[in-house]
């Protein structure tokens, strides 16, 4: 991995082809919501294919925590769909056939000259694709569970919800007023 993709740092904004062949940006799919961004082996890796089971299970939760969720794999558009569609994934699937986000990180999977596949990481993003945790699964036990995403993801909304308490002071007259800080009422929307 570059030695300036580290948490605290903002994550690249690739712009790739997704599961239904619109070009799509990472910044434009994650909004100002945290973000799961998991860069995979692909379809023939059965290790990814628990991963995303165990996504697809967590997505329900994901999904009403206002919370994105991206995967990037090296496969083509039609093994991106065919993987997409095997774990049951509600979420947008890009394609970095080109191995643009493998080499501009610097994560080529060396081991596996056969497929050429990214060294697989799941990212943890702050709003603005700002990396709050990284996870290295080259080894199944590297990458995340539901649990640790779950905490990683509290502590995050905890910091960029200014209405996480609503026992705050100011939020009730905020409420009664222009609702600048309760989410989705943000003072830009």
């Amino acid at each position: 991995m570059r030695a300036d993709i580290v948490p605290g740092a903002l994550l690249p904004d690739y712009e790739l082809t997704d599961h239904t062949k619109a070009r799509r940006r990472l910044s434009e799919l994650q909004g100002g919501d945290p973000m799961i961004l998991v860069l995979s082996r692909g379809h023939f890796c059965p290790k990814d294919h628990r991963q995303h089971l165990e996504l697809a299970e967590l997505y329900p939760q994901i999904s009403v925590a206002y919370t994105k969720i991206v995967t990037i794999s090296t496969d083509n558009l039609y093994e991106l769909n065919e993987f997409r569609s095997s774990v049951g994934a509600q979420w947008p699937f890009l394609s970095d056939q080109r191995r643009i986000v493998q080499r501009d990180l610097e994560i080529q999977e060396y081991t596996d000259p056969h497929h050429d596949p990214m060294i697989p990481h799941t990212f943890v993003l702050e709003p603005g694709l700002r990396i709050y945790k990284i996870y290295n699964g080259y080894w199944f036990w590297g990458r995340p569970s539901s649990v640790e995403l779950w905490q990683d993801l509290r502590e995050i909304t905890r910091k960029v919800r200014p209405d996480w308490d609503l026992a705050a002071p100011g939020l009730r007259e905020d409420w009664e007023g222009p609702k600048a800080r309760h989410y989705p009422y943000t003072a830009d929307a």
